[in-house]
């Protein structure tokens, strides 16, 4: 068994709490879509913390970062693009004051799967009917937002999907 991708994603939070996500899709079933944190894997010998930090600036435009704590770290697995992507994925808490987003840098693969980004509430998430990665994000974002970051990353359940 091949060892699974790195992967570091961003719960970027803006001065009002609200969280941002990009809309992604499946690029033969562009019906088949959700929303998830932005991020990707890791580049070379580079850290998780600086991945966190290129693939944010490159997903979104977005520089102005103060990188917080691994909040949350989940293995995942899910078909997409023609092949099965294996993930072992940590998720840094980030805030910013630059809410204004300009996608940099997206790949080929990107170009074709992503339509843009929106910031949410809470309220918002947990109202939302749409796919959501991770599923249980609008319960984690609440937890965070009342609680503040846990001592330790909390240990999501796998999704295989």
């Amino acid at each position: 068994m091949t060892q699974p991708r790195k992967v570091a994603r961003v719960v970027l939070l803006d001065p009002e709490d609200r969280i941002l996500l990009m809309h992604g899709y499946e690029p033969e079933d562009p019906a088949d879509s959700w929303w998830f944190t932005p991020g990707g894997g890791l580049e070379g010998d580079e850290t998780r913390a600086d991945a966190a930090l290129r693939e944010l600036a490159e997903e979104t435009g977005i520089t102005e970062v103060e990188l917080g704590p691994v909040l949350w770290q989940r293995q995942c697995s899910f078909p997409f693009d023609g092949r099965r992507w294996d993930q072992d994925e940590w998720y840094y808490l980030a805030r910013t004051t630059q809410t204004e987003t300009a996608p940099t840098n997206l790949t080929e693969l990107e170009l074709r799967s992503t339509t843009g980004l929106r910031w949410w509430t809470s309220a918002e998430l947990s109202a939302a009917r749409e796919t959501v990665y991770p599923t249980k994000l609008a319960e984690l974002l609440r937890t965070l937002l009342d609680e503040g970051p846990p001592h330790t990353p909390v240990i999501l359940a796998p999704e295989i999907v």
